[in-house]
Parts: C-alpha cells; structure tokens; sequence
C-alpha cells in the first residue's frame, strides 16, 4: 500500500527575491556587464517548499513579505506554481544576489539583512501556525529583526504538542534555545553551525558524530544531520550514528544545497522511508543542488543519479 503524505508546510520569516548572474570579472568601481539573469523566490523555506513540489509532495509554503519587493516574491512563487501563504508586514522584502565569476569559478553572494518585524507581526506567524492544517513544518533561515531568539523554541513547542513534526535549519542563538527547549523531529545545521552551537572545533567525524548523538540522548531532537560539504554528511538519530561521504562532483552554485537536503530528506521520511534512506536522499538532493548555477536548486533527474551513485558508495 502506497504512503500517505501527510500536508507539508514551510516557513520563512526572512525570505528573499534571489537574483543570480555571471560576468566574466567581478572588479571595483567600473560596470560589470552580466548575463544569464534570472530571479527565484529565495529564502530557506521557501528554497524548501520549491524543491519538494518538484518531487510531488503536497506542499504550502508560508513566509512574511511587505512592500513593493514583497509583491514581486508573491508573483515569483506564483509563477511557480508553489502554494503559498503570505503573512504580510511593513518592511521591505529583501532582495539578494549571487554573481558567478568565469575567469576564477567563484561565486560572489550579497545577501542583505531584511526588514524588522513588530511583535504583532511575529506574533502573527506564531498564531497561523498554531492553526495550520499539516503533519510536518519545516521552519527554515534566519530570524529577521525584532524577532525574538526562542521564536523557534516557541514554534516547536506548539507545534509539536499537537503531533506535528518539526523541522529546523537555523543557526546561532535561535538554533541553541531551540534544542535547549526541545521538541524537535530533525534539526540540520551545517559543520560550522554545530561548531559554534558545540562552542569548540570538532575535528573528526566521530566527533561530529557524538557531540549530535548526544543532543538525541538527551532529548532534545530526534534527528539530527550535520552536513560538512564536500565531505559529506553526519546523521544522528535513536539508532545511533551514520555518516556518508560526499560525491565528487562538479560544483557549480552552493545556492539552496542545505535547503535541497533538508527537502529530499522531509520528502523521504514524510514518504515513509527510515532514517538511513531519507539521510541517504537528503544527501542525494544537496548534491544535486550543486550542479545547477545560481539560484536553481536541484532537478529531480540528478536527484535520482546521486541516489544510485550514493547507494554503490561505502558509508565512512
């Protein structure tokens, strides 16, 4: 019998209009000519909410926009086709760029802080999602100003007490008091992330490896998957510890390769695949985000190419 996929919902506090393009030099005070320009609704759940509709799942992304540029992201995941519910604010929504550079290879990222967001207005999203009909939320990126460090910690705690699974992509202060309240399903910061959450270098992947399995011991999250890159990633979950070498592939944009991990691994458990297999197709969907230039996120056909080269592949 097929899984029934429970309603997904994402949220992005502090989301973005992504601009991407290429210039053969990126140089001061003279005009760089560019090409290739595209523009994507961007910010980490949103990023989220892109790649699993590519994959079919039954998908809303909410987020809070404002003003002329929030009109403009509104149309974006509009075209799309993503299903979208927007908390508005009086901010402007912010708008960022990656510029890709063919003499060096290199990408360039300018990503501004965002707009500040009143009490009532953070309040607001804590209320939706108090109310919103899903079985899992994937709370994803930075908290805009004004918004209080334990937001997430007070999202988890709602959310989960009335049996949805929480997800959280986040760093800092809001990562660590979120973890210290507790509440969450999976949790997926980046190596450098878990460093400063850890407060020390972690020089090993069994380090990595002990220092998550113990926020699982301790009751804190269920999962937990530290991605390290090309290196790989680190899983830690009630069965203990799995780790698994990146692919060597060629990298073209590191744009969205966290959001597309944290999408192809939702999509696996929300699909009813253990945690060994979701860890394996997150890894699968990172890896193909990669592949694609600027803001494009992954494409499910090198999905499938990372998953099958992922399974002939030794784990660490």
């Amino acid at each position: 019998m097929k899984h029934r996929m429970e309603p997904i919902l994402t949220l992005t506090l502090n989301p973005a209009i992504d601009g991407a393009c290429e210039a053969e030099q990126v140089h001061p005070t003279h005009k760089i000519r560019t090409s290739n320009e595209r523009y994507d609704p961007g910010g980490g759940g949103i990023n989220v909410a892109r790649v699993l509709q590519r994959l079919g799942a039954p998908v809303t992304g909410a987020y809070c926009a404002g003003g002329a540029s929030g009109g403009l992201l509104d149309d974006l995941i509009d075209r799309i086709g993503v299903p979208r519910h927007c908390i508005p604010i009086t901010g402007e929504t912010r708008m960022s760029l990656a510029v890709f550079e063919h003499s060096t290879g290199q990408e360039y990222r300018f990503v501004p802080e965002g707009p500040e967001l009143s009490e009532a207005e953070w309040q607001s999203v804590l209320d939706y999602a108090e109310r919103a009909d899903c079985g899992w939320l994937v709370a994803s990126g930075s908290l805009p100003r004004g918004v209080p460090v334990d937001f997430y910690a007070r999202l988890a705690a709602t959310c989960s007490a009335r049996g949805v699974r929480v997800v959280l992509d986040t760093s800092g202060e809001p990562l660590a008091a979120a973890l210290e309240a507790g509440g969450l399903f999976l949790a997926k910061p980046s190596l450098g992330e878990f460093e400063a959450l850890a407060g020390r270098k972690l020089a090993t992947l069994q380090e990595v490896g002990d220092a998550a399995l113990g926020y699982v011991t301790a009751g804190k999250v269920q999962q937990i998957a530290v991605t390290l890159g090309h290196r790989g990633a680190v899983l830690a979950h009630a069965g203990g510890v799995l780790c698994r070498r990146g692919l060597d592939v060629p990298v073209r944009s590191a744009t969205g390769a966290g959001d597309s991990f944290v999408a192809g691994m939702v999509h696996a458990l929300a699909s009813g695949m253990d945690a060994a297999d979701a860890f394996r197709r997150g890894m699968a969907a990172g890896t193909a985000a990669v592949l694609t230039p600027g803001t494009d996120l992954c494409e499910v056909a090198d999905i499938e190419r990372m998953w099958l080269a992922l399974g002939s592949q030794d784990s660490c």
